[in-house]
């Protein structure tokens, strides 16, 4: 399985803020965190952004290392991913992902 394929099913590896961690883009860092703050009406700098993936060791974003709901349960219940998870379909934490990014529930029912 691809270990870039989050818990959620997004691909860390098309990921800006992985790409701008990996390549160490300070440019790329302001622009992901401009924009996640505005998606996420939160603020988020970019010293916050610097993440390898969120199943691979290393560097996280504070929401994927600690506040994620979706990472916190799969790990709780020792999945690799969500996609091994029978609740998948009806699961509230993961619906916003799954029902808008066509990618990520093919993803995860791929590993099924």
């Amino acid at each position: 399985m691809n270990k870039y394929i989050a818990y959620c099913g997004l691909n860390c590896e098309t990921c800006d803020a992985r790409i701008a961690t990996i390549n160490n883009d300070n440019e790329l860092r302001t622009k992901v965190a401009a924009e996640w703050s505005e998606l996420n009406k939160v603020t988020i700098t970019p010293e916050m952004i610097n993440c390898t993936g969120c199943r691979i060791e290393g560097a996280k974003t504070p929401f994927c290392e600690s506040l994620c709901p979706i990472r916190k349960c799969a790990k709780k219940k020792n999945y690799e991913t969500c996609g091994k998870c029978k609740e998948l379909m009806r699961c509230e934490k993961i619906k916003m992902i799954i029902d808008n990014n066509e990618g990520a529930l093919k993803n995860l029912k791929s590993i099924r």
